[in-house]
């Protein structure tokens, strides 16, 4: 018996995975809101960290796999990201931050607890060492409280400016020719992908004296959105180490009618976009 006997459908995640990490290396994918728009969004917990789930797709293609071919050419892709953007939107709202009143401490599992999406309670572990660095924390007993802290929130963003600046002058050597406040305006406008706009997005601009439409090219630098949401038949449990970091999953065998879907990136858009502005 094959291994695509009996199932319906069959999809391709590529994910990272570090050996040297603790944790279930099987992944778990996660419903979450988006940090930005707060649209549901999936996500894959694996190793103890979490990664950002994204769908491509070209015109045409197939997957290979064995003897059998997946007609739907897709392939989702699972990306490390930093758990604070993800987290941040709740630490915000659940302080009740109310003018210059710095706001309530709270206890983590009420800070995580969302309505419709129980995917934050795999977080917890997460939450509670990643959220310290931009929280006041104190502890009453065994109970940790925690309290986010602007001040912290703003010196962890300025850091990420940093490291995505370096980056993007290593990635495209167009950045080298480029100004200071150029570099930056992209930097904010990537980073303004995972954060609200009032007030992280605003505070930084105003912190590097940009207005929110340098910020915010939307003649060259318009982002389409990429539907990220999972298949309801999307269930993978089938894995398959193709690198020494990299691991392909497979859950399921397709209808035999290849499906339409859009709102997808090609994969070479995906790389080639932080350059575009510097043509």
């Amino acid at each position: 018996m094959a291994w695509y006997d009996g199932l319906e459908e069959t999809r391709v995640l590529v994910a990272s995975s570090d050996s040297s990490a603790t944790g279930d290396d099987t992944g778990r994918l996660l419903q979450l809101r988006h940090p930005k728009t707060g649209d549901s969004t999936s996500y894959l917990l694996i190793n103890g960290g979490l990664q950002e789930l994204n769908w491509f797709k070209q015109s045409y293609g197939s997957w290979f796999m064995g003897d059998y071919i997946c007609e739907d050419g897709g392939l989702y892709a699972a990306t490390p990201v930093d758990p604070v953007f993800i987290l941040l939107p709740m630490f915000d709202q659940a302080r009740m931050k109310n003018g210059n009143d710095p706001g309530k401490f709270r206890q983590l599992d009420e800070i995580i607890y969302i309505h419709d999406y129980p995917g934050y309670r795999c977080l917890s572990t997460i939450a509670e060492s990643s959220m310290q660095i931009v929280c006041d924390c104190k502890e009453i007993g065994s109970t940790k409280f925690f309290r986010l802290n602007d001040s912290k929130v703003l010196a962890w963003m300025l850091c990420k400016v940093q490291q995505l600046k370096q980056t993007l002058v290593k990635l495209d050597k167009n950045y080298a020719a480029r100004s200071e406040k150029e570099i930056l305006a992209d930097v904010v406008m990537i980073l303004g992908e995972y954060l609200a706009d009032d007030p992280w997005r605003k505070v930084l601009c105003d912190n590097f004296r940009l207005n929110m439409v340098e910020a915010v090219d939307v003649t060259d630098m318009k982002i389409d959105s990429v539907d990220t949401s999972t298949p309801s038949s999307f269930n993978p449990t089938v894995q398959e180490q193709t690198t020494n970091d990299k691991r392909v999953t497979r859950s399921a065998k397709p209808n035999k009618k290849a499906k339409v879907e859009t709102n997808s990136h090609s994969i070479k858009d995906m790389f080639s976009r932080a350059s575009r502005r510097g043509k």
